[in-house]
């Protein structure tokens, strides 16, 4: 085994992780949604502010009223049988400061959910349902979520690969390059 093969053997179950958007009427257990949180809880925020809340979310009245109000980027909570809302101030001096640290929160409860074999989806609120989804989550004033992690138990069409094997990527030659970008 080459030290390349043996590095991506390690790697692999983060090159497995993918969006979910459709998932089983099964429950997501406590235990799987409070492993998650905790991964969120502990991820790594710009300047360790941490400024982020959590809310996790079950009632699937409110997860299929978000989903309808945001198609098609909340798709993904038609069927998800929890989610976990990203709730961050709403201080546009730290807006940039504060999208990092949504993405890669977000990204890791994705990570999570698919060590845990969930399913896991980011849902986009767009600017202008934002109001209603904090009324739906009764957020206090000065405090937005743009981003719901949907999750669930996937379906069988779910798990199956959208693309050929070795084709959902850009080659490497495309998108990997040292020390400077080629000429031409």
């Amino acid at each position: 085994m080459t030290d390349t093969s043996a590095a991506l053997d390690v790697v692999r179950p983060l090159l497995r992780v993918r969006q979910i958007r459709d998932f089983t009427p099964d429950p997501v257990s406590a235990a799987d949604l409070e492993a998650i949180t905790e991964v969120a809880r502990w991820s790594g925020s710009s300047r360790n502010t941490q400024p982020w809340r959590f809310i996790v979310l079950r009632d699937e009245a409110t997860l299929r009223r978000i989903a309808e109000i945001g198609l098609p980027q909340t798709r993904s909570l038609k069927t998800a049988t929890a989610a976990v809302a990203v709730a961050l101030p709403s201080d546009s001096k730290m807006a940039v400061s504060y999208a990092y640290d949504d993405g890669r929160v977000a990204e890791r409860m994705l990570i999570a959910g698919s060590l845990l074999d969930l399913g896991a989806a980011i849902a986009w609120i767009l600017p202008e349902i934002r109001p209603a989804v904090g009324e739906l989550l009764g957020l206090p004033g000065g405090w937005i979520v743009r981003t719901i992690v949907a999750l669930g138990h996937p379906t069988a069409a779910a798990k199956r690969p959208k693309a050929a094997p070795g084709t959902a990527r850009r080659p490497r030659g495309e998108a990997v390059f040292e020390e400077r970008w080629p000429k031409g």
